[in-house]
């Protein structure tokens, strides 16, 4: 059995400090291609996300939250609300999730490619509507905040603590 996976898991955490180097085209490409390779509902895949690797577009970003932790990339994955698979029960679209699963695989690749990320959920969705001219159809999910990581970033004191499995995980009800 290869554990390479879930020594790539346990090896990524969120980083808050980087360097000032923009990502490389051929970087992007790859973490984008990882993304468009998740699964959606459906596989609608409905994802869309805004490369943000400008100057510009990073002071612009800067105004739309606090916790950009000065990256020179970032990532906002949004989703197409005219494009989610929607469930027939309940009326409810997996946009969501599908933005979540996308997020989730580019930032495992580029912890794959050595550059660190950070999950951003605290963002100004409107600030960043306005901003970035988002359509009023496309929702922001999640905001992955990217870079190489300076030489002194290191993970939180929290990134090694985890809840006992039987807290987490029951079998057959709850």
């Amino acid at each position: 059995m290869n554990d390479e996976f879930l020594k790539l898991a346990e090896k990524r955490y969120s980083v808050r400090k980087f360097t000032d180097k923009h990502l490389e085209q051929e970087k992007i490409d790859k973490i984008l291609k990882a993304g468009m390779l998740a699964p959606t509902g459906c596989n609608n895949q409905p994802q869309r996300i805004l490369v943000i690797n400008s100057d510009d577009s990073i002071q612009r970003l800067r105004k739309c939250t606090k916790c950009h932790f000065d990256a020179p990339t970032a990532m906002l994955v949004c989703y197409n609300k005219n494009e989610c698979w929607t469930r027939k029960y309940d009326g409810k679209t997996c946009g969501v999730a599908d933005a979540c699963i996308v997020t989730t695989h580019m930032m495992l690749e580029a912890e794959e490619l050595g550059i660190g990320t950070t999950w951003v959920m605290h963002f100004i969705p409107e600030a960043v509507r306005c901003e970035f001219e988002i359509p009023d159809n496309i929702e922001p999910v999640a905001l992955l905040v990217m870079g190489y990581p300076a030489e002194d970033a290191e993970p939180s004191p929290l990134h090694t603590e985890f809840r006992p499995m039987e807290e987490l995980v029951v079998y057959d009800k709850f």
